[in-house]
Order: structure tokens, then sequence, then C-alpha cells
């Protein structure tokens, strides 16, 4: 599960704030997965280390955005930050948000180095993530970027979700996964539909002003996001608050 924060609009001391601050607050109950991420090669390999510093258990980064690079400069940007560091990485593959999508060739490289053992899939391409199950050892890991696919990947072989909707209804998205690998299909299934009409409704306006929003509603006040994005429209609220009622 992940917790949704701003990171693009925070400095490099508020990230590592953040990054100590849950570390010392989760204190080993849990694994702690830091966002570490950045187009700035030199950038993500220093907060990388930070985090490892720091204890967490993991990695997720995110793909290179705005100067987005070739397949060639992914692998070497993620091949350099696996090479300072020892904890396990999760790559993070969203080419709607970043423009570059990591091809299945480049993949299967980046799953030979050590430590690179995960992707969170969010290209929305489900013929996509079968072939990366096809082609990529048991031992790698796909996790599901999109709610609305949580359990089509599960079927491919995917071992869970980094979700959003996690944010306000962690037991039930768990629920969507335990029932699977339980092997209560049916189950996984009819939760999997039951959330759905929330989970589109959480993407109503960019990522993440619904989930904040929704978060606020049920009062877990969580504020609001810093700009350049802005408070939702009232319309898009009453949207989102009808189909939180209706959960």
């Amino acid at each position: 599960m992940e917790l949704h924060g701003e990171s693009s609009t925070l400095s490099t001391e508020e990230k590592k704030d953040v990054i100590s601050f849950v570390v010392n607050k989760v204190n080993k109950r849990i694994p702690v997965i830091a966002g570490t991420g950045s187009n700035n090669t030199k950038e993500a390999i220093e907060m990388s280390k930070f985090a490892q510093n720091a204890n967490v258990d993991g990695l997720l980064l995110v793909t290179p955005y705005y100067n987005k690079t070739t397949q060639i400069g992914l692998y070497e940007h993620f091949k350099l930050i696996a090479s300072n560091v020892e904890i396990p990485i999760i790559l993070y593959n969203v080419p709607s948000r970043t423009g570059v999508n990591i091809s299945l060739d480049t993949l299967i490289k980046l799953s030979k180095i050590k430590n690179i053992c995960g992707i969170k899939e969010a290209s929305n391409d489900i013929s996509q993530i079968a072939q990366i199950a096809s082609k990529i050892p048991e031992d790698f890991y796909i996790y599901s970027g999109n709610d609305d696919q949580i359990l089509p990947v599960l079927s491919l072989g995917g071992v869970g979700v980094i979700s959003v909707l996690a944010n306000i209804l962690p037991k039930e998205t768990h629920e969507i996964c335990y029932s699977f690998f339980n092997g209560e299909i049916d189950k996984s299934r009819t939760l999997q539909l039951k959330y759905m009409d929330l989970i589109k409704k959480l993407f109503i306006e960019v990522n993440p002003i619904p989930i904040k929003e929704a978060m606020n509603i049920l009062n877990l006040n969580v504020g609001n996001c810093r700009p350049p994005l802005c408070n939702m429209e009232n319309k898009n609220k009453k949207i989102l608050m009808d189909s939180l009622k209706n959960i």
C-alpha cells in the first residue's frame, strides 16, 4: 500500500524528513518502501542512499520524466542507482505521467540486476503486463499500479498492488488480494467490481487531488494540495461524496 503524498513539490530536505519520520513511526512493524526516483540520476542516487541509511526496507524508482531518455538511458539510469545501494528496488512504470514506457527488452535486462526485484506497472496495458509475466523470472515481482486492474494483474501472476484506493479503504484493498491468493476468486472479483465506481471517481481530477479530498471528507485531515495542484471543483467533490456514500 502506498500513502499518497506530493513528492514533486517537496524539497530534498522535506523528502528526507518524511522518510525519517515514517521509518521511526513504523518502527519495523511493517515494511517501508520509499519513493526516491527522479529524472536527475545524481539526485535519485543521493535520495536512495539516504533512504537506505535511514533503514527503509526498499525503494520505489519512477522512470525519468520530462527529459524522459531512451531505453538505453533508462537501463543505465536504473543500473547506476542500483549499484549505489544494496536494498531491494521496485521500478515504477507510469507512462501517462512520465511520457516514457519501460520496454519489455529493457525490463528483462534490468531484472538481471541483483537488487532490482519488481515493478509497479501502471501502463494500463494488460497485454504488456502479460508479456512481462511470460518473460520475467518468477522471483521478479509484478505489482498492479492501477486499482481497477488489481484482479487482472493478480491473475497474470502479480503479487499485489501499490494502491490509491488503499489510502481510504486499506482493509478492503487488502481483501481483494488476500481473497485471490486464498483461492476465493469469486470473492476477489466481487470486491474488485464493488469498488470500481469509487476507483473511477478517485481519478475524476488529476491524482492526488481526489484521494486527498476523500481523506479529508472521511476526517483523516491530510490538508490541501500544494500548488500547482488545487482544491477540487465543487461539482466533482459532490460526485466523489456520492460515490463514498454508496460504499
